[in-house]
């Protein structure tokens, strides 16, 4: 009888615990893990951050060193491309011409910048930053004295302005909200991070958009809609990503905002599971289809697709965790903040670096934001999962231990 074989595509955080947890669950045949760059899974968040920096290097990236993927019997082909996927034939057939028969089929393809279309942008020092290549790229344009202009005030840009800060670079970051985190976060957030980087000396400026890089060889120069113009030495665009849905597209299965997977990870396809950015699911705790850009999630969402392909019960309900580490501040998240009704605030973020925003929603708290508040993040977490009640006076009193907030609400 032929080895059964199951092929995980992406060498992602979640392709790498894929691999991994289907060994765990018992699967005895061959795995098979293809990745288009050339390093094992490895660490993303600190590309952005010690990295960035050249604190660390690549082998303290990876996840696993090599000796463990061999130890368990896992192949890993990497610096390979798959061209398309053959669901009839069950056959996944690289860019080079060659085809591999599967079994079963894991999807962990991630995501992508978003890039800008904009003169000057293909310009030497203009770059994003995803992936190892691109950090490599940016090093030799990272020296003390230097301009560096971010482009997008997410987590991305303002992680990495902290770090190009530190490094001794005279930063700016032009976001084209009128507030940098927008889209995640309270407006005493946003302010709170506006005057943490005013603070250690970086520019922040919002409400302005970028149109356009300017240089004879290289980037000097970044203009703006409204026609202001930013000297720069170098740029990093950090205005989101796109999920790498292409392969499942083409080959039929069901794409909304990434690829649908049900509570097991599986995707339209009885054979094919997926898991991490490029999956969308529908989460149980805010009751609609969402999207996750998170380690955590990527995670997760792989050991309960290893299960499902090894057959056995498992379902994903975990609830959304996220951070971000910028000078002396670590943020930590719980839940997601959209369509609260009611901000409480535990601590001062006008004046402190220590503080917690808790989202809430018909009384019941939905979202956390700790900023060097470890306590107030954990125990956050279990109000949003039990959903309870708390009273509002003593949330926001911080001398009023966390713990005590449980068995009360």
């Amino acid at each position: 009888m032929a080895e059964t074989c199951c092929i995980v595509i992406g060498a992602s955080h979640a392709g790498g615990q894929l691999a991994v947890s289907l060994r765990q669950e018992g699967w005895q045949g061959r795995i098979l893990v293809i990745g288009d760059e050339h390093y094992l899974p490895y660490n993303r968040p600190p590309l952005s951050k010690t990295f960035l920096s050249g604190e660390k290097h690549v082998e303290d990236l990876l996840i696993r060193p090599e000796t463990q993927y061999e130890k368990v019997n896992i192949e890993v082909m990497l610096g390979q491309r798959v061209g398309r996927l053959d669901r009839e034939r069950k056959l996944v057939l690289l860019e080079d011409g060659t085809d591999i028969a599967y079994d079963k089929l894991a999807l962990a393809t991630g995501s992508r910048v978003r890039t800008l279309d904009l003169p000057g942008a293909d310009l030497k020092g203009v770059h994003y930053l995803r992936n190892i290549a691109d950090v490599e790229n940016i090093r030799p344009f990272v020296m003390p004295g230097k301009k560096a202009v971010i482009v997008g005030g997410g987590y991305i840009g303002l992680e990495t302005a902290a770090m190009l800060r530190q490094i001794g670079m005279d930063v700016t970051v032009l976001e084209a909200a009128e507030r940098v985190l927008s889209r995640v976060t309270a407006p005493e957030l946003s302010a709170f991070y506006n005057r943490v980087h005013s603070e250690e000396g970086a520019d922040v400026i919002t409400g302005v958009g970028v149109n356009s890089f300017s240089g004879k060889k290289r980037v000097n120069e970044v203009g703006c809609d409204d026609g202001s113009a930013y000297d720069a030495d170098l740029v990093i665009i950090g205005v989101g990503v796109i999920p790498n849905t292409e392969l499942a597209s083409e080959a039929g299965l069901e794409v909304d905002n990434g690829i649908r997977v049900d509570d097991r990870c599986m995707t339209s396809d009885p054979d094919i599971a997926a898991a991490g950015d490029c999956t969308s699911h529908f989460n149980t705790f805010y009751q609609r289809q969402l999207r996750l850009e998170s380690v955590q999630n990527a995670m997760d969402q792989a050991r309960v697709a290893a299960s499902a392909l090894c057959d056995k019960p498992n379902q994903y309900n975990a609830l959304p965790w996220f951070w971000s580490d910028q000078y002396d501040l670590k943020l930590q998240i719980a839940g997601l903040s959209q369509d609260y009704d009611e901000l409480v605030l535990r601590g001062d973020p006008g004046t402190g670096r220590k503080f917690a925003a808790f989202y809430l929603r018909q009384g019941r708290v939905i979202a956390v934001d700790a900023v060097n508040s470890p306590q107030e993040f954990m125990f956050g977490k279990q109000l949003i999962s039990k959903m309870l009640e708390v009273d509002r006076a003593d949330l926001a009193n911080p001398d009023i231990p966390m713990r005590s907030l449980l068995p009360r609400a």
